[in-house]
């Protein structure tokens, strides 16, 4: 960029990112009192950046989701500038070409975000040009949060207890009511030119069964969640065919909604039991720690957090390993998330952390393979969720899973889906299976199965491993480990 002299009068260019939403939104609002025309912004930015959608399955909601921010401004007489390129060669013609006076943003916090705002703030100030940054995006600032001793937090509880010590984040900020335009619009690229949709096959078409992008379908979300789902979350949110979660999941990591209007929404609720309010609230924290984990480490989605770790030996079973992306491992629960993955580009938490145990446990297979697998497929996915919770199941990260808790996929399916309701919904081959077998078919008598309809290693597989031989295999492996610590 070369040195210039912006006109103080000049509009506001107002950056979106993985904050596509008028409400709450802090750099939007202060744009918008800023006094000036306002021209918004979204830059496809180079791959190498790691700052886009992690995988294919949230591009095709991003897309969606771009294109609800587009007609949202554009009601408000504003509009959505699509460019494509580094940030820094992008504002660079911004600037000339619209007499730019500030660029505003709200900040990210992974480091590949933070490796470009930072290189690009530094280059924009060098050229006068005002830059503010704000926050919003998660609940706390992970630079200012220490624990007592002044170091970053690595533990959960302690980081719950002092956000919750901390007082009420404060209220959300309403979504303007109009968006001054500046005298001259910059041409914009076109969003369907992206090719942010898979096609021939569409394999996304059955994420419209369950989803809807975009701000306006977040905040109907988040109502109905209050309304009818959040009395009775602390028990329901763990039976994955019951819908007793939030689903709010993939409107945050697009930004969608902000963490600050969830909590606000669960203020003073006097029908809805404490308990369940604050586990919710715990939940929504969970991504709060996992960004500050991933702020302190930026290694976390590839790094063992425990370095000792890094002797357990993995198994390099490719055949394994594809079996299990595609649902063919002979135990129903397991298979039923890794489908209902593949259907509806989601997984119900509780079998996510099934299905991810018996990857790393069971097969004794890398969790850093699991977690690029999940990067791509699910709309949901996050830099920093995603790897502290496999590093979680794994036993290598912060606040982990004992390295000795190794889930069992069949007890584990039998206690929180214990009709099978779940199980055959997405592994139908199963659905005419008694209850008493539908979670340990290879336990079936033959005349069960045949009943049934199921002819094991070929309707349905059998089991991938015996699971009490691969958890002897699991505790020896880690053992091998702590004791070599």
């Amino acid at each position: 960029m070369q040195n210039s002299n912006p006109p103080p009068n000049g509009p506001i260019l107002i950056w979106f990112r993985k904050d596509l939403r008028l409400d709450d939104n802090h750099a939007l609002h202060a744009s918008v009192q800023s006094g000036r025309g306002v021209i918004p912004v979204y830059i496809r930015e180079p791959a190498e950046n790691g700052t886009g959608p992690l995988g294919a399955a949230q591009a095709w909601w991003l897309h969606h989701s771009l294109h609800a921010l587009s007609e949202s401004l554009s009601n408000l007489g504003s509009s959505l500038l699509l460019l494509t390129g580094k940030p820094q060669d992008v504002f660079a013609r911004l600037v000339v070409e619209t007499g730019a006076s500030g660029i505003y943003w709200n900040r990210r916090y992974d480091p590949d975000g933070i490796g470009v705002d930072g290189a690009l703030k530094n280059r924009l100030g060098d050229i006068g040009m005002t830059v503010k940054s704000f926050a919003g995006q998660i609940l706390h600032e992970p630079a200012r949060w220490k624990t007592g001793s002044g170091t970053p937090y690595r533990v959960y509880t302690p980081f719950w207890r002092a956000l919750e010590a901390s007082g009420e984040p404060d209220a959300p900020l309403d979504a303007p009511t109009q968006i001054p335009a500046p005298a001259d619009w910059p041409k914009s690229e076109k969003l369907a030119d992206w090719n942010l949709l898979p096609a021939k096959p569409d394999w996304a078409e059955t994420f419209r069964e369950v989803w809807t992008p975009g701000e306006a379908a977040a905040l109907e979300r988040l109502q109905d969640f209050i309304d009818e789902t959040l009395d009775g979350y602390k028990a329901n949110r763990d039976l994955p065919a019951r819908d007793g979660t939030s689903r709010l999941s993939p409107h945050l990591a697009l930004g969608e909604i902000s963490p600050a209007r969830i909590w606000h929404a669960t203020r003073n609720l006097k029908d809805v039991p404490v308990e369940d309010i604050v586990t919710f609230r715990k939940e929504l924290v969970w991504r709060d720690f996992s960004y500050h984990l991933l702020f302190h480490n930026p290694d976390l989605p590839r790094e063992n957090l425990n370095r000792r770790y890094d002797r357990f030996e993995w198994a390099d079973d490719g055949d394994a390993f594809k079996l299990w992306t595609k649902g063919r491992t002979g135990y129903p629960i397991v298979d039923a998330g890794m489908r209902q993955l593949w259907r509806h580009g989601t997984m119900h938490n509780r079998v996510r952390m099934i299905a991810a145990s018996f990857l790393i446990k069971d097969l004794l297979i890398d969790w850093r393979r699991g977690e690029a697998w999940f990067r791509d497929t699910l709309v949901d996915a996050d830099p920093a969720s995603n790897a502290a919770s496999w590093q979680w199941v794994a036993g290598s990260g912060a606040d982990a899973s004992p390295f000795f808790r190794v889930f069992n996929p069949i007890l584990q399916g039998e206690k929180f889906d214990p009709d099978g309701t779940y199980v055959k919904t997405f592994v139908p081959e199963l659905q005419d299976m008694p209850t008493k077998f539908v979670h340990r078919p290879f336990e079936a008598p033959a005349t069960v199965l045949t009943g049934a309809g199921v002819t094991l290693g070929e309707t349905y597989p059998k089991p991938l491993v015996d699971h009490a031989k691969a958890r002897d295999r699991a505790l020896a492996a880690y053992g091998n480990v702590k004791d070599a610590a």
